[in-house]
């Protein structure tokens, strides 16, 4: 029988500190994960401007292929939280495991694709240069992708189970490590060799490696989690679990390969512009990529508050977290619109040599995408905030269609029409994402809202 407290309605300020403490370990393994890319954009761009096309493209493709991938990931979360709030550990392990089983899966069939990337640019029209750069990154960085989605199956297990501290610090000592291999590699210090952008794949390759490494040894040997089994017999099979991974994972998959394919979209278009817009477009998608990690951090707290509340049948509380969780995303939207409108330029210039003769011109390119950038934060943070929510309620096949249409039926061509047709360049492509963004959050959270549980 439930816990007739457990099902009590909770103030404000009790899911405020829920989200806070599962939400901020989260937004800063998400910023530290992404300082990885960030790390890897900031000493291309040192080593050179055509490196950092090269790298911006194939960093683009790789975190495409690897975002559809983390479908299964996002799907284990909302599944740990449940089982783990009612009390069913096995049903914990055999998601989790059966998530590392679809991913690691994934990661076997795309590497062709990333070995093979260039004729597939070519026909995009991407730049030679560029082409050649990015495959070269893509055709090392690519036997990273396994690993690099075990770690997201494993940080979503140990988030889901409260356990978000390691989360943090593992990804913490990861950044460090690829800022040092980096240094080595792409310049040729330390007595490496100079690799270039093949340098970065290098390093991101050791690095998701032993991060895959690290969290599979705090999940299978810490003393309070050994009660999960996690990697007992991982060899065997299970249908039914695999089943209702995949069933979940892979809408959010599509979800997520429809938005990050907005913002690749616009890339690729980016490119038929000119390798300096590319570079610039390249650095503003990475300052706003930042921002959303902390949005996504407090979306995943979400979607394990959520989860948890309809383990323990707790509608009141589902609501109400979930009201708390929209709210500090809107805050930090906010406080975002004002940082990128009062100082774009000082924003590019910190990816840029000082002594790069294509600094002002990179610089003068980018400001107007940062300001327009401004303009969809709230957009930005509510589809992702919704779309957390919503897989709390392991709701996915729906709004995997509304992401769909936002971004692909009308954000990327929108993009398109008014970059080239009505001549507004950079612009236009980037005020397509306001479209694609706007549409998104306003289906996501209404449909949440409706979904919802309500008290009886």
């Amino acid at each position: 029988m439930t816990d007739t407290a457990a099902l009590s309605p909770q103030p404000a300020r009790t899911h405020l500190r829920a989200a806070l403490v599962l939400g901020l370990p989260l937004v800063g393994s998400h910023l530290a994960q992404f300082a990885l890319q960030i790390t890897d954009t900031l000493m291309l761009g040192w080593y050179g401007v055509e490196s950092l096309a090269g790298g911006v493209l194939g960093t683009t493709v790789f975190f495409t292929i690897f975002i559809f991938g983390t479908g299964f990931a996002n799907a284990v979360m909302p599944m740990v939280a449940t089982a783990a709030a009612a009390g069913a550990p096995d049903e914990v392990r055999r998601a989790t495991r059966m998530g590392m089983w679809l991913s690691a899966g994934f990661a076997a069939l795309m590497l062709p694709v990333m070995w093979w990337s260039g004729p597939l640019l070519r026909l995009l029209g991407q730049p030679d240069v560029a082409v050649g750069l990015a495959q070269d990154y893509l055709r090392i960085a690519g036997w990273g992708m396994a690993p690099a989605l075990v770690v997201m199956v494993l940080k979503s297990h140990l988030a889901a189970l409260e356990r978000t501290q390691v989360v943090l610090w593992v990804t913490v000592a990861a950044v460090i490590l690829n800022a040092a291999i980096n240094w080595a590699f792409i310049f040729g210090n330390w007595g490496a060799p100079e690799l270039g952008v093949r340098g970065a794949a290098l390093a991101s390759v050791v690095v998701q490696t032993a991060t895959a490494a690290a969290l599979a040894a705090y999940s299978g040997w810490l003393p309070a989690l050994r009660r999960y089994a996690l990697f007992a017999r991982l060899w065997r099979p299970d249908a039914v679990a695999l089943a209702r991974v995949f069933r979940i994972g892979w809408p959010i998959g599509l979800a997520l390969l429809a938005e990050s394919g907005l913002f690749a979209a616009t890339s690729i278009l980016m490119g038929w512009i000119g390798t300096r817009e590319l570079a610039a477009h390249g650095i503003s998608i990475e300052i706003t990529a930042m921002v959303f990690m902390i949005h996504l951090g407090l979306s995943n707290a979400a979607t394990v508050m959520v989860g948890r509340a309809r383990g323990r049948g707790d509608a009141d509380g589902l609501r109400l977290g979930a009201l708390v969780a929209c709210a500090l995303s809107a805050g930090v939207a906010l406080a975002t619109m004002v940082l990128y409108v009062a100082a774009p330029a000082a924003l590019i210039g910190l990816f840029v040599a000082p002594d790069d003769p294509a600094r002002p011109a990179i610089i003068a390119i980018g400001v107007p995408f940062i300001l327009v950038a401004a303009v969809f934060q709230l957009a930005d943070s509510a589809q992702v905030m919704a779309m957390g929510l919503l897989r709390g309620l392991q709701d996915t096949r729906v709004p995997m269609v509304i992401a769909t249409i936002a971004y692909w039926v009308l954000g990327i061509p929108a993009s398109w029409v008014l970059g080239f047709p009505l001549g507004l360049g950079g612009v236009g492509v980037w005020l397509g994402l306001v479209l694609g963004l706007s549409v998104a959050a306003v289906l996501l959270m209404t449909r949440f809202w409706r979904r919802a549980p309500r008290p009886a």
